[in-house]
């Protein structure tokens, strides 16, 4: 009995242990980011994902960090060499689960980084490809603030593009802002970007 208490206790301090590195080290990711060392931090999460399978989010992160870095790239083979990464990385998390919302808004930005980057060979390719993943994550969590929001930005840059009204989409943001006030990430590392841009955004709206 006393044999079978202790490995318990050893199991959970093991487990407790684990999870305490994976706070330290997401951490110690997120602020390299935010010291602005993309490649530094992407690295981190990389080896993250790799000791820790069972978490969709260092994967998530690799590929949020690679494709925001994306969009302000300007050369062919960096954007190339991050959004390839970017992908291989979301590709592991969704042949787990196909029906993740975030992960599938991360799919929708990936798209929507190539279109940036050259719209006259990819404008037409993926923009119906980005409406059927946001489709699809509305379906999953019609609430969640970064699907709406998303989606709603994709459409309003769609809609500048083609010369077309926008008022529809800004309050489609405005619902996203309001959505932002109550949604609540289930950790501290769970996705919870995307109000002040939002914000920013509606600011535009109210101009109009």
């Amino acid at each position: 009995m006393t044999k079978i208490i202790i490995t318990i206790v050893l199991l959970v301090t093991s487990q407790l242990f684990s999870q305490g590195q994976f706070e330290q080290v997401m951490e110690k990711a997120f602020t390299l980011w935010g010291e602005g060392k993309n490649t530094e931090a992407s690295a981190m999460f990389e080896r993250i994902a790799s000791a820790e399978k069972e978490s969709w989010l260092p994967n998530y992160y690799v590929a949020f960090v690679n494709t925001t870095t994306a969009f302000s790239t300007k050369d062919k083979e960096q954007v190339n060499a991050l959004l390839t990464k970017a992908q291989t990385a979301l590709d592991v998390e969704l042949a787990k689960n196909a029906n993740n919302a975030e992960l599938l808004v991360m799919q929708a930005m990936i798209h929507t980084a190539w279109i940036s980057f050259d719209p006259m060979t990819n404008g037409m390719k993926l923009s119906e490809k980005v409406m059927e993943l946001y489709a699809k994550a509305e379906r999953i969590e019609p609430n969640n603030p970064r699907v709406v929001f998303s989606k709603a930005e994709f459409e309003m840059g769609s809609a500048r593009y083609f010369g077309t009204d926008t008022k529809p989409m800004c309050s489609q943001i405005e619902k996203a802002i309001e959505l932002f006030a109550t949604f609540k990430p289930q950790t501290n590392f769970h996705p919870k970007w995307g109000l002040e841009r939002a914000k920013s955004i509606k600011s535009n709206c109210d101009k109009l």
